[in-house]
């Protein structure tokens, strides 16, 4: 689902995933895994319920409870891909990465130009799908914790390795640096 599209639904969860401008590593040329946490425990504290994710080098995968009283998601997801991307632009440049500011100055489209836009930090769109059961839920976390294990990353040997996600919440049930939810505590499903 694109970021043009609507998610009107509150009191309910999402498993939610946007990346970087073409896949470039840019959370981990920038070392943004802090300011990442930073932007969940915000989530948090605005009454949404953090309960699972995973911080790839160039993605962010999670699944976050939405109660009724919230904001909507579209908000959401906007406002963290901003407030990211601001982070993102002013560590590129403290480190000098003139090569990544100058491939994200290309994706910005003529009429954000115009508007003085500089530079396309994330993907326009975003995927969220409504989670609906804790087997779906149980489905999305185990893609998350596994994903850093996968393809070209092969960033841990196993999920509980990577250090950058939920996994241990749930394997062992160490704390994270970002409040967990278990999902079987969070959300409304309307099959379960």
């Amino acid at each position: 689902m694109s970021y043009k599209s609507e998610h009107p639904e509150k009191g309910c969860s999402y498993f939610i995933t946007f990346t970087c401008y073409q896949w470039l590593p840019l959370i981990d040329a920038t070392d943004s895994y802090d300011f990442i946490y930073h932007r969940m425990l915000k989530l948090i504290v605005k009454q949404n319920q953090v309960i699972g994710f995973v911080i790839m080098p160039n993605h962010i995968h999670f699944t976050l409870f939405i109660p009724e009283t919230g904001i909507t998601l579209k908000t959401i997801i906007g406002e963290e891909k901003r407030m990211m991307a601001y982070h993102i632009i002013h560590e590129l440049k403290k480190r000098n990465r003139f090569d990544l500011l100058l491939k994200l100055s290309e994706g910005v489209r003529e009429w954000e130009k115009k508007r003085g836009k500089l530079h396309q930090v994330f993907d326009y769109s975003f995927e969220a799908k409504q989670i609906r059961s804790d087997k779906f839920h149980e489905q999305k976390l185990i893609y998350m914790h596994n994903n850093p294990l996968k393809g070209k990353w092969k960033l841990a040997n196993t999920p509980e390795e990577y250090s950058h996600s939920s996994t241990a919440f749930y394997f062992s049930g160490k704390e994270s640096r970002v409040k967990i939810t278990h999902y079987k505590d969070a959300g409304i499903y309307e099959d379960a």
